[in-house]
């Protein structure tokens, strides 16, 4: 069964009347251009009041950020040792998989996004890859139609996992510790177990009844039969007996080892199609970030099969307006806003993907030619109907995903997005390895032109082939001033990534906001299809609403979405700003 679209995007805003007086906000880098005129109307949950008053955690030297306490207490521990941010992000990734086991994981895959102190801009690509056997009509029936839940539901949603893969290598490239100290925490997480708290509890309840038809998820997963209640200690032996196997063989005992052979075996029993072979083949791969300029700043972001294109096309489109003299929910702002992520969706699902496979028009797509044609298209009054909107250059993840940042003493930064789709994956396990697989083939086009779970509607360049890497939202960014860290950004949220990781962006650079304002502010996302704006509650004012619906726009308020878990290196104080997002409550910034 497929989610329901308002379940999976993200974004709200919280309009106002354009050219209000601007708010100083204390910790921002400079004044706010958020208009006070709705200061005690509600935003996503949270008063505006409170959400202007918020502050971010502040430090000197070092910070870490996660959408899980336990696990941003493993990386700062590793930074204080003198490890430095790789060590801190590879233990806080395998924490995560114990802590967090919805979307940390070492059964899924994802992307790093790394900055050196000594300038290198780096991007490590260790996303899920479809297994060899797999073909385009993986997920139809006989007749060509697309088969419900067979992509998310089944082994056969489940692609070769990254992560493991991609810690190990990123530890060997450029980490100082060894494996055995980085995975430490992770390791005595598991075997002693943790404290659940309520929102831990929450997010387990949201599949208990999936975990009951497994046994051996339901062994660990459930307590007795029931769910787990907060403030019990949640200790899964299973998973450390695995990790200790990493921590000892690396990714070797992982890829050509006991881990791959249990599940090719669980796989096969269930009728997936993973082969020993997938495994022994998988490669994490180097490649070179994308890099864009925005009033000033550099913005760090992945290449495809990644979509920081597509951060960076509206971005692009973005420069050309005057966006803190507007104001922040403005009528203006979010107009440009909203025609701008409907251009480069379309772009991005006309043309991106894997490549390998594709060949991705990035240059064309930055060139300044296309931005002035993509701004010439708006119209200063009305909306643009989607269905008027193609891929500019001619015919042609998920929710439950979760994102860390690391900045360490000597100033290098790394972003990290990783995923195993759906909340928990596909709900099973192999054995009695402890961990969750993903459900990331749901990723590909099942069908061109049929809307996958998050309601993309994609082309034939990110069909399904063997071994190729199904298009990703999931966009870890790093934001550079004068080539120093200025930012370290990032989401989980399936395509509404792609929007809160540059509104993140969006609101310090334009609008002022300190760290914790920017990653609590009430969200928007358009994405081509649908034709309608998903907001978050308080985004949009009675006027600012009524403004827009007369210019054509239809609105969708979604409760909230995405976790953007942020670092800012203040240009005023030179203090760090570690902001863990109000939608994770379980999460935490820290450092020292």
């Amino acid at each position: 069964m497929r989610l329901p679209i308002p379940m999976l995007l993200a974004c709200l805003l919280t309009a106002a009347p354009a050219l209000a007086a601007p708010v100083t906000a204390p910790a921002a880098a400079h004044a706010t251009s958020i208009p006070t005129a709705a200061l005690d109307s509600t935003a996503g949950g949270i008063r505006r009041a409170q959400w202007m008053a918020a502050q971010p955690v502040l430090a000197k030297h070092a910070m870490v950020v996660s959408a899980q306490h336990y696990a941003t207490e493993a990386g700062l521990s590793i930074l204080k040792q003198g490890g430095n941010a790789i060590d801190a992000a590879v233990a806080v990734g395998y924490a995560l998989a114990v802590v967090h086991p919805c979307c940390g994981n070492i059964g899924g895959g994802g992307f790093m996004t790394i900055h050196l102190a000594n300038g290198k801009n780096l991007f490590l690509d260790f996303r899920e890859r479809a297994p060899l056997a797999a073909t385009a009509t993986l997920f139809q029936d006989a007749q060509g139609n697309v088969v419900p839940g067979r992509s998310t539901k089944t082994w056969l949603g489940v692609g070769v996992p990254g992560s493991v893969m991609g810690l190990d290598v990123a530890l060997k490239k450029y980490g100082t510790m060894t494996r055995a100290q980085v995975m430490a925490p992770a390791i005595k997480l598991a075997r002693d177990g943790y404290v659940l708290q309520p929102g831990d509890v929450k997010i387990l309840d949201t599949r208990a009844k999936d975990f009951a038809a497994h046994p051996d998820v339901a062994a660990i997963f459930l307590d007795h039969g029931q769910p787990w209640q907060a403030g019990a200690v949640l200790r899964q032996p299973e998973l450390a007996h695995t990790l200790e196997l990493i921590d000892k063989g690396g990714s070797r005992a992982y890829y050509d080892g006991p881990i791959a052979r249990a599940i090719v075996a669980a796989s096969a029993k269930q009728g997936g199609i993973l082969s020993l072979k997938d495994f022994r083949d998988y490669k994490a791969v180097w490649a070179r970030p994308i890099e864009c300029r925005y009033r000033g700043y550099t913005v760090v972001t992945p290449p495809p099969p990644s979509s920081g294109e597509t951060v960076c096309e509206i971005l692009r489109v973005l420069d050309g307006y005057p966006l803190a003299r507007w104001g922040y929910g403005s009528v203006q702002t979010s107009h440009v806003l909203a025609e701008a992520e409907r251009h480069a969706f379309a772009d991005r699902n006309t043309y991106l993907g894997d490549p390998a496979f594709v060949k991705n028009p990035i240059a064309r797509l930055l060139s300044t030619a296309n931005i002035a044609r993509i701004r010439a298209a708006i119209q200063p009054d009305r909306a643009t109907p989607s269905s008027a909107v193609k891929g500019s250059l001619g015919a042609a993840e998920g929710m439950h995903t979760t994102h860390f940042s690391v900045l360490d003493a000597k100033g290098n930064a790394v972003s990290v997005t990783y995923s195993i789709n759906y909340l928990f994956g596909v709900g099973m396990m192999a054995g009695d390895t402890g961990f969750f697989l993903n459900n990331t083939m749901d990723d590909f086009t099942s069908k061109p032109g049929v809307p996958n779970s998050f309601g993309l509607v994609q082309g034939h360049v990110n069909a399904i082939q063997p071994g190729k890497i199904p298009l990703s939202s999931m966009v870890p960014s790093i934001v550079l001033k004068h080539g120093k860290v200025f930012m370290v950004t990032g989401s989980p949220g399936g395509s509404t990534i792609i929007s809160t990781t540059l509104e993140s962006m969006v609101n310090v650079i334009d609008f002022g906001m300190n760290m914790q304002q920017a990653v609590d502010a009430p969200r928007v996302h358009m994405q081509w299809y649908p034709d309608m704006i998903f907001v978050e509650p308080g985004y949009l004012t009675p006027a600012t609403q009524a403004a827009l619906e007369k210019m054509g726009y239809r609105f969708k308020v979604v409760n909230a979405w995405g976790a953007d878990e942020a670092i800012l290196v203040n240009p005023k104080t030179h203090l760090l700003e570690g902001a863990n997002d109000r939608r994770r409550p379980a999460g935490l910034a820290a450092g020292y």
